[in-house]
């Protein structure tokens, strides 16, 4: 597997906090300001994602001004896809699913990929290919908590982000599993927050997500 350009990995990303945001941003000038807003509650792991066409300069922006955050891409799907990412300064990339080809392009640019799996197949899939730290998405319509716990058994060795249908209401749930590190999370950054500029509001909320289910943090593998 080729050395990260970034000094960055996979379960380093999933580490840093109990939630990673999921962030759809429409405007530019809403970037830096979520970005610091975001920081300063404690989260500094950004998922962008593709899919608006402001994303990868909302990228750029927030790599060039908000230097405390480190810059990630979602909704990533293709070698194009990634490339995209990496010249706008993404320093991780999540996708909704998994192909060999998507797993190999982030190897050979040494970017960390936190692939989307939903199957025992998908999962194996991506072990194939040296993928241990995934995504499990969508993770409520994928059968939630039941499946990861029985996921679990065959599986014990991956480590997985649950996203899709996770809530500051169910999060606890996901993360009290052993072989969940963190969750990914659309609520830290509610729609109409951002429209009306209430980044207070969505510090607020990134503070209660960076202090979620502590207890669980020193049984997580390491």
């Amino acid at each position: 597997m080729t050395q990260s350009l970034f000094s960055l990995t996979a379960k380093q990303v999933m580490q840093d906090a109990p939630v990673i945001p999921v962030i759809v941003l429409h405007e530019v000038a809403h970037a830096v300001l979520l970005a610091r807003a975001l920081v300063a509650g404690g989260i500094r792991m950004l998922e962008i994602t593709l899919r608006t066409s402001a994303a990868l300069e909302c990228m750029r922006v927030i790599r060039a001004e908000v230097p405390e955050a480190i810059v990630g891409a979602g909704t990533v799907c293709s070698a194009r896809d990634v490339d995209a990412c990496l010249e706008a300064g993404a320093r991780f990339v999540v996708s909704p699913g998994y192909t060999s080809q998507l797993g190999l392009a982030c190897h050979a640019r040494g970017l960390p990929l936190l692939p989307g799996v939903a199957t025992a197949s998908e999962i194996m899939q991506a072990q194939d290919d040296g993928y241990t730290e995934l995504k499990f998405f969508p993770a409520l319509q994928a059968g939630g908590v039941a499946v990861l716990k029985a996921l679990y058994g065959p599986f014990s060795h991956i480590q997985f982000c649950p996203t899709g249908g996770i809530t500051a209401q169910n999060a606890g749930e996901f993360l009290a599993l052993p072989n969940v590190v963190c969750v990914g999370g659309s609520w830290l950054v509610p729609a109409d927050a951002l429209a009306q500029g209430d980044y207070a509001r969505i510090e607020v909320l990134a503070r209660q997500a960076a202090h979620l289910a502590p207890q669980n943090r020193a049984h997580r593998k390491t």
